[in-house]
């Protein structure tokens, strides 16, 4: 997939702290701000974690990134959107690049990058605010689109729950390579290997109200290859 931003990069690391410190493998970690925001602008979706109800609750979003900030929208109404005012989160965005199969279950794995962010969320109250954070959502999904389409309607707006999520501590890990073997005695006749796991968005699919004629929008064109 193609992204079509350069996304500001403060310099410093963040802080490995008890929060996020990577402790399993901990030389899979990583707390330097571009490996982090690189998985960050990578992806599509955000497991939220939140309390409601003095219960934890995860909830997928879609997010965009400004800085140091993300921003995530929902219904207004949402349980993720009235219970997480002002109240710590945790986020997890994870990206799968390969099956790593080994000569037993437990040789066997997963290659992955992995993000883990915490912070506070706070809702967006004032209107300019609220719609540049949309267009950050929107940017996120499908650079250029905001521009091309009609405005949102006053409805949209009022109905929709804008958050915003300051990073204050965060850390990637990131597995990768092949199956790590730690016996001395294995079978050679057993196979052992990566299947990669490739992401890819496919032609789109124009829904039957658009004229025959309509052209893919030069948005999509920018991140569908063929």
């Amino acid at each position: 997939m193609v992204r079509s931003k350069t996304p500001h990069i403060p310099e410093d690391p963040f802080t490995a702290g008890g929060i996020n410190r990577v402790r399993q493998i901990a030389s899979r970690g990583t707390y330097d701000r571009e490996s982090i925001y690189a998985i960050l602008d990578r992806g599509f979706v955000a497991h939220v974690a939140f309390i409601d109800d003095d219960r934890p609750v995860v909830i997928p979003l879609v997010y965009g990134r400004d800085g140091d900030r993300l921003f995530l929208h929902g219904h207004r109404k949402s349980r993720a959107m009235t219970s997480s005012d002002g109240e710590p989160v945790s986020l997890c965005i994870t990206l799968v690049d390969g099956i790593v199969v080994g000569r037993s279950i437990f040789e066997s794995s997963m290659n992955y990058r992995s993000v883990v962010l915490h912070g506070r969320a706070f809702l967006i109250e004032e209107q300019t605010a609220r719609i540049e954070a949309l267009r950050c959502v929107s940017e996120h999904m499908f650079p250029g689109r905001w521009d091309e389409v009609r405005p949102p309607y006053e409805k949209e707006i009022k109905g929709t729950g804008v958050y915003e999520v300051v990073i204050e501590a965060a850390s990637a890990k990131v597995r990768a390579g092949a199956p790590i073997d730690d016996y001395d005695e294995f079978d050679r006749d057993t196979w052992i290997g990566v299947v990669p796991v490739v992401t890819s968005l496919g032609r789109p699919v124009a829904d039957s109200s658009v004229s025959r004629d309509a052209p893919i929008p030069k948005s999509l064109s920018r991140i569908v290859k063929g």
